[in-house]
């Protein structure tokens, strides 16, 4: 039996705006984001199968609003569309974290109504985006932007800073770049832990990125929160 799923956090306030949510923490990644303080979900295995982790789901109906589809990366998983479907078909609301690497999955998602509300991690402006991300996905970042811009689908952008990987320009970059891509939302900037065991050692991440009076960088709208470690 296929087990794509690394662990289940059973309950979270935090992680679906507004919601009451169970997180499912799915095995594996395409990226190797030296900051990631997830390296066992990233490097591990899966440990429950979409199965379980429904049999699991039922037993929690009447406390949970919703389920979070987080790793590692969840869209690795062809079968994904099937297993949020199931996971509607029992009345929970459904959040994709993902780091936009399959734009025509999330197409899928969102064309058929799995997707209540998606937050996607944009890692670094293309000049750097290989050497923070190791991979050079940052064309399916862009097509993945779009399609969410063009959906009436709630969703929201985020990006980790480690200020070894990413400085003030990069972030204006960044801006830039949702600006020309008409997004209107709130961007998420989100300070890498320190004193976490990480993919990479680096050094700690010191300092903050600075905006201007209304809290905008580039005219996009910037809000900035502290990261959670995962509870696995």
């Amino acid at each position: 039996m296929v087990k794509p799923i690394y662990d289940i956090t059973p309950f979270s306030l935090l992680d679906y705006p507004g919601k009451v949510a169970a997180i499912l923490w799915f095995a594996g990644c395409n990226m190797r984001c030296g900051y990631c303080y997830n390296p066992e979900i990233v490097l591990g295995k899966g440990r429950h199968s979409f199965e379980e982790a429904l049999d699991f789901l039922e037993t929690r109906k009447a406390l949970l609003d919703a389920v979070v589809l987080s790793g590692g990366e969840c869209t690795l998983h062809k079968n994904l569309p099937a297993f949020a479907a199931a996971i509607k078909q029992k009345g929970y609301l459904v959040k994709l974290d993902t780091n936009g690497t399959h734009p025509e999955l999330l197409e899928v998602l969102v064309g058929q109504g799995l997707a209540d509300y998606v937050a996607v991690d944009f890692k670094a402006p293309a000049s750097k985006y290989s050497q923070v991300t190791g991979t050079s996905h940052f064309d399916s970042f862009q097509r993945t932007l779009q399609v969410l811009v063009n959906s009436s689908l709630p969703f929201e952008v985020r990006t980790t800073v480690h200020s070894a990987l990413l400085q003030q320009g990069d972030i204006e970059q960044m801006c830039q770049v949702l600006k020309e891509q008409n997004y209107t939302g709130n961007y998420y900037l989100q300070y890498a832990l320190n004193n976490v065991v990480m993919l990479e050692e680096l050094p700690d991440s010191v300092g903050r990125v600075q905006m201007d009076a209304s809290r905008c960088i580039n005219g996009i709208p910037i809000v900035e929160r502290t990261l959670e470690a995962a509870a696995v």
